[in-house]
């Protein structure tokens, strides 16, 4: 988090997931109700140093290592929490003060706090009393995975079996030695968490995810009604299309038909990385495609949508957000949102490491549109690669650092050194080399702490 992140918290001031405590050498005992009662609704942002109108209170230094190592200690040790949350902990300088920020993201395990459940209802952390209470906030959990719904009818004669060879060649493919190369077909389902247990009910049987990575066509449409992407090009009139395909089937041919359907409609750009020649169309949207299937919310009734007009091309599908806003190089914090069909993905080669596929696109953007891509979380995330005109129509060479800081600060207001290293694919050590000469001749200014620098244009630049 940045200084701008943490104005806007400040300015924001508490709600559902904004808490901010005042904290002595050590942090309160509520402190870690809140961080139960987060990982149990929404997830949020806990600052410690701060009072609640949003003041902040200077954190002895000597008693930063000590406010986060005590932290870390209380939320595994298990006599405190059921399950340790997974914490995100940064101290972050202010005004010549320094405040903690303690990140807590939501999953799908109900923590508890001295045997305790908390929720997180507005800006109060509630205690659940009641095995009622308890049992809902199971559910909702367990929402948060929906591909987990175990169909306790679904069998495998309602799956696309034939699917199986060619997933276990694309795992082969992917990795040597590949485990599933050598499994049967119930082996390998297993194997892909596609056949479960829910502890909760008992239940056994095949998962929504089964249905939609390895369902018949008939199948999905029963029981996800609402899944499907809507394919389209609208290039000079928004009222018609010019060319049209609605994707209801299976995950593991969708991605076939919308990456053809991409391709068919949009310019290739070739780029010299080092010695190797890059499809910046076709790694873009591959990235694209594999990102609105896997990161999808199925239970939602909002479609699904990749359009190809003139400014580009745009996916939209339903989200369960973790953080609401736009998405930059250096903020964002990933999560996957079915973590069963994104490790199919990867196992097959379709998805790499989460968090990598945002990575990409920023690195790519800008050398195959001429823009930086706009990617915006919410209960619907939106992602946009911006193409101006001409500017995918060359071959392209190996990302000039100097271009990037620029170009960065033109698309954001401002560049830094881990956004430009993540854009360049270079180290930080290598922009800030570049960045230091720039500085000294007054072609960017520098402003904050070392901790939070940004560089910005002067005033009347136009570079």
């Amino acid at each position: 988090m940045n200084q701008a992140d943490l104005i806007d918290i400040l300015e924001r001031g508490e709600g559902t997931p904004i808490e901010l405590k005042l904290c002595g050498n050590v942090p309160e005992h509520d402190t870690f109700e809140t961080i139960c009662s987060f990982a149990n609704r929404q997830g949020g942002n806990i600052l410690l140093g701060v009072e609640n109108d949003g003041t902040v209170v200077e954190l002895s230094e000597k008693s930063l290592v000590d406010i986060q190592r005590n932290i870390v200690n209380r939320v595994n040790d298990p006599q405190a929490f059921n399950a340790p949350p997974s914490l995100d902990i940064e101290p972050i300088h202010y005004e010549e003060k320094t405040v903690i920020r303690v990140w807590v993201p939501v999953d799908a395990v109900v923590r508890k706090h001295k045997g305790a459940g908390y929720d997180r209802i507005m800006d109060s952390d509630v205690k659940v009393e009641t095995g009622t209470q308890l049992s809902a906030m199971h559910i909702r959990k367990q929402e948060y995975y929906s591909e987990r719904r175990v169909y306790r009818y679904l069998s495998k004669g309602d799956l696309r079996l034939d699917l199986l060879p060619r997933i276990r060649e694309m795992a082969v493919a992917k990795k040597a030695n590949h485990p599933w190369g050598t499994m049967d077909d119930d082996e390998l389902l297993r194997s892909a968490n596609l056949y479960l247990k829910d502890y909760e009910t008992g239940e056994e049987g095949f998962t929504l995810g089964a249905a939609l990575a390895l369902g018949k066509d008939e199948v999905i449409a029963s029981i996800a009604p609402a899944y499907k992407t809507d394919a389209y090009v609208q290039h000079d009139n928004r009222d018609r299309y010019d060319d049209r395909l609605v994707v209801k089937t299976n995950l593991i041919e969708a991605y076939d038909q919308l990456l053809a359907f991409a391709q068919k409609h949009l310019p290739d750009k070739f780029f010299l990385e080092g010695t190797q020649v890059v499809s910046l169309r076709d790694v873009i949207c591959r990235e694209l495609i594999t990102n609105t299937l896997i990161h999808r919310e199925y239970t939602s009734p909002f479609p699904a949508k990749m359009v190809i007009d003139v400014d580009g091309i745009r996916t939209e599908n339903a989200s369960r957000p973790r953080f609401i806003g736009p998405l930059t190089p250096d903020r964002f914090n990933p999560l996957p949102k079915n973590p069963i069909i994104a490790e199919l993905f990867t196992n097959i080669g379709r998805a790499d490491t989460l968090g990598n596929g945002t990575r990409n696109l920023f690195k790519y953007s800008w050398a195959y549109g001429g823009a930086q891509p706009v990617l915006t979380e919410g209960d619907v995330f939106d992602a946009s690669i911006p193409i101006l005109k001409g500017a995918a129509s060359a071959m392209g060479t190996s990302f000039d650092v100097d271009e990037v800081i620029f170009q960065m600060m033109r698309d954001y207001g401002y560049a830094t050194v881990p956004g430009v290293a993540a854009i360049a694919d270079v180290t930080e050590r290598t922009v800030r080399r570049h960045i230091s000469p720039l500085v000294t001749e007054g072609k960017i200014i520098a402003t904050g702490t070392t901790r939070d620098r940004r560089y910005l244009l002067p005033p009347e630049t136009d570079q």
